[in-house]
């Protein structure tokens, strides 16, 4: 198991930028898939953003492609989400999240979640 803690989170008019940090703890950070989650309210959680542990397979919901970056820092123990081009429909809670083996950028049960950090894109 990790531990995952989210930072970077807060209020921004659209059109702007945020960068998302995860800093994960356990020594086996590099052998895990990262992900992104977000959850507005009223709706279900979905798929944001991942990462393979080698960091060559890199995955987006159609939604954030070519405004959203996911990268990751294996000497800090660390997964970003760069937001740019904010808009309102971005607000959420958004959630890191990791998961051993290959991406699997469907279900909850089989990863390790973090507390999540509430992004607010103003309009």
């Amino acid at each position: 198991q990790v531990q995952l803690v989210e930072s970077g989170g807060g209020l921004v008019q659209a059109g702007g930028s945020l960068r998302l940090s995860c800093a994960a703890s356990g020594r086996t950070f590099s052998s895990y898939a990262m992900y992104w989650f977000r959850q507005a309210p009223g709706k279900e959680r979905e798929f944001v953003a991942a990462i393979s542990w080698r960091g060559t397979g890199i995955y987006y919901a159609d939604s954030v492609k070519g405004r959203f970056t996911i990268s990751r820092d294996g000497a800090k123990n660390t997964v970003y989400l760069q937001m740019n081009s904010l808009k309102s429909e971005d607000t959420a809670v958004y959630y890191c999240a990791a998961s051993s083996g290959p991406v699997r950028t469907s279900g909850y049960q089989d990863k390790d979640w973090g507390q999540g950090t509430q992004v607010t894109v103003s309009s």
